[in-house]
């Protein structure tokens, strides 16, 4: 059986490094890349020919536009916009191009800003979100709700099995401290 060949989607940012770490440490060595310069994920028709001359056989989901509190109020238009654009295009272009199987990676910021604590899986779209994320968190959920209907629609006759999982509380290798565009906070 051949190695498959892996393609993680923003395979330079924190949360995408650390996945690519994670399967050469297992052992995967077979992975396709294309730098923001050379793929740009916003464009459906640049997606969908990387899928069709590459047809990844694995895709990890981890590109996204990221900011702290500074960054979202302020370009509120560029996170929802470009969050939708990403997600939409490559999970239909995974789609299109076979793939039985994709992990979407969001962010516990999708959740009601006053959801019960501990947070449960099933507080989503229980109440208003945190108004200075809200486009990215909606984004976000799309993201969601998106890898779920393809599921709901095409998991039994084609397979498809899309995962979405909301890491939480992020920080390491990578990690950006600016204090208007950070992610994290030095703690």
């Amino acid at each position: 059986m051949t190695e498959p060949k892996i393609y993680v989607a923003g395979r330079k940012g924190m949360v995408g490094s650390a996945i690519v770490r994670a399967l050469q440490a297992q052992g995967q060595t077979r992975f396709v890349t294309r730098s923001h310069a050379e793929l740009d994920l916003t464009n459906q028709a640049e997606v969908r020919e990387f899928f069709a001359q590459e047809k990844p056989d694995q895709v990890y989901l981890a590109a996204a536009k990221v900011g702290g509190i500074h960054a979202n109020n302020t370009y509120p238009a560029d996170f929802i916009y470009q969050n939708l654009m990403v997600q939409a295009n490559v999970i239909d272009a995974a789609f299109q191009n076979g793939m039985q199987k994709l992990l979407f990676l969001g962010s516990s910021c999708i959740y009601p800003r006053m959801a019960e604590q501990p947070l449960r899986e099933d507080a989503l779209l229980t109440g208003p979100l945190v108004p200075t994320n809200e486009p990215y968190a909606i984004a976000k959920i799309a993201g969601i709700k998106l890898c779920e209907s393809y599921n709901r629609q095409y998991g039994q006759s084609y397979g498809v099995e899309y995962r979405s999982v909301m890491p939480t509380n992020l920080y390491g290798p990578g990690d950006n401290y600016h204090p208007e565009i950070a992610t994290s906070f030095p703690r």
